[in-house]
């Protein structure tokens, strides 16, 4: 008789959840009953309210049952769950919950399905078909695929991913590199480490089939060292691939050269921005730097490199088996594909959301995250990050679309979503937001490094009620100067965050 196959997830939500002492406590009541199971660690299926989230593989397909706490494991086995039995924690099939049926997942769609480190798992789920196209194709003809797709980047610029490779592609230089952003410090966003942690084969596959397109040979994933367990899953998946000829002098039989490894981050918020990761790379002190030359001409080690973000690297692969068209057909306007959207902050169900562009933030809050957690009225809720804006209710119907963002005074950023009951102390939130980007600057830009410092001044003194015509006229002038001045996005957006506040929320200046 063969084991039974049970999946528990070994995403960090779910370690924190409890999931290895269910594990434990599996094994251990597996053993005493005599009965065989074959425990396999995947990734998380971005349910977190449900985890830790386990699924038995039956005849019928894999049974879902969840949040499972060691406590609950015996009495799962006395209803007999290892064959999908009736339990006031099943949950069916995942791909017929609500939740999760009514998504668009590409990026994320072996996330919580495969054996997150098993070469041949990935590969029977369509692993590595994107790179055995892009190993048949000229390096032309896979940027413009990637250009064609409309895909762009997902770190928070949004800028044509196609136009980046294509410039590198067309840079002179016997030497170049892909470096992956991996540096994950946004608040409310964990959609790099999931992927990292669940699937870490797609994402080496997409640097791939990056350094196939441009020539380059040596590819390096920048990783935020605040991730312990994303790194010990690309380390193990990086030896995986080159065991199985994916990595190293013959990629794929090809006869193409590329090498990749992981770089733990300094710790830094700043150095999210990709030349100050370069610096950071390179060894020095994370700085940003002047711009022009691009990266994409004078990049790490003064060479041509393609930066982008995980998410953006991720959605490759599918580009390159699907066609640049399969992907184009999801979303709106210019935002095309899908965006990996992470529900945090105060509400019920906080987790990780795939949709193609065009979905609202109504939809998104309440249809998904079920409305907030404290039952109160969610009054704010902030995308983007630290930097992004503030949106009130008023705002919640806007579409999930880079230029509608935009045109609201927002940003989508790296698509994290944080939200705020009417409990919510909107100066407070200014204020912190001025308070960040002083703590986090690499001080090489006035407006960022000082203007920051005293934003927090100015905001004490309205705070205290001194001067506060004068204050605030000080504090407009001030966001202007560090909006128009900064040397990169840390200090040019930190006035976003505040400026919403006072527009959205003046009754807490008051």
């Amino acid at each position: 008789m063969s084991a039974v196959k049970v999946f528990v997830p070994r995403d960090a939500t779910a370690l924190a959840l409890g999931a290895e002492t269910v594990v434990h406590a599996i094994a251990h009541t597996g053993r005493a009953r005599g009965i065989d199971i074959d425990i396999v660690r995947n990734g998380s299926r971005g349910m977190f309210w449900l985890e830790p989230l386990i699924e038995v593989a039956t005849p019928n397909g894999r049974i879902a049952y969840g949040p499972v706490k060691a406590a609950d494991v015996a009495n799962l086995f006395d209803a007999d769950f290892l064959h999908g039995g009736a339990h006031a924690l099943r949950l069916g099939t995942v791909e017929d919950i609500a939740w999760f049926k009514q998504q668009e997942r590409l990026c994320f769609a072996r996330v919580g399905v495969t054996d997150p480190l098993n070469v041949a798992d990935y590969i029977a789920h369509g692993g590595y078909r994107g790179l055995r196209n892009a190993l048949a194709m000229s390096g032309t003809d896979i940027v413009k695929a990637v250009t064609d797709s409309g895909l762009r980047g997902r770190g928070g610029a949004a800028f044509p991913t196609g136009i980046k490779w294509n410039t590198v592609l067309g840079a002179e230089g016997a030497q170049k590199y892909v470096v992956c952003n991996a540096d994950e410090g946004d608040s409310g966003t964990f959609s790099d480490r999931m992927l990292m942690e669940g699937d870490p084969l797609c994402l080496i596959e997409g640097i791939t089939i990056a350094g196939v397109a441009v020539g380059a040979t040596q590819g390096y994933i920048y990783l935020r060292s605040e991730y312990p367990h994303a790194h010990r899953a690309l380390n193990a998946a990086i030896a995986n691939a080159y065991a199985a000829g994916w990595l190293g002098a013959d990629v794929g039989g090809s006869g193409k050269r590329f090498d990749l490894e992981v770089r733990l981050g300094a710790g830094a918020y700043i150095c999210g921005e990709e030349t100050s990761l370069l610096d950071s790379l390179e060894g020095k002190r994370g700085q940003v730097r002047f711009k022009p030359p691009l990266p994409a001409i004078k990049g790490l080690f003064g060479k041509p490199t393609i930066i982008n973000n995980v998410i953006s690297f991720a959605s490759v692969p599918i580009i390159l088996d699907q066609g640049a068209g399969f992907y184009r057909d999801y979303g709106v306007g210019r935002s095309r594909g899908t965006l990996p959207i992470q529900l945090a902050g105060n509400l019920k169900r906080t987790g990780l959301v795939e949709k193609a562009f065009g979905v609202t933030l109504r939809e998104l809050l309440c249809d998904y995250g079920g409305g907030s957690y404290s039952g109160r009225p969610i009054r704010a809720v902030q995308v983007g990050g630290p930097l992004g804006a503030y949106l009130p209710a008023s705002q919640f119907d806007t579409v999930l679309d880079y230029e509608a963002f935009a045109a609201a005074g927002a940003m989508l950023g790296h698509g994290g979503i944080v939200a705020f009951d009417d409990t919510v102390n909107m100066l407070e939130q200014a204020r912190y937001a001025m308070e960040f980007c002083a703590v986090e600057s690499c001080g090489k830009c006035t407006p960022c490094r000082i203007g920051s410092t005293r934003g927090v001044e100015v905001i004490d003194r309205i705070r205290a009620n001194v001067d506060r015509e004068k204050n605030f006229a000080l504090l407009d002038d001030l966001c202007n100067t560090m909006r128009n001045g900064s040397l990169c996005a840390l200090g040019g957006l930190t006035p976003d965050p505040v400026v919403s506040a006072i527009k959205y929320f003046s009754e807490d200046f008051v």
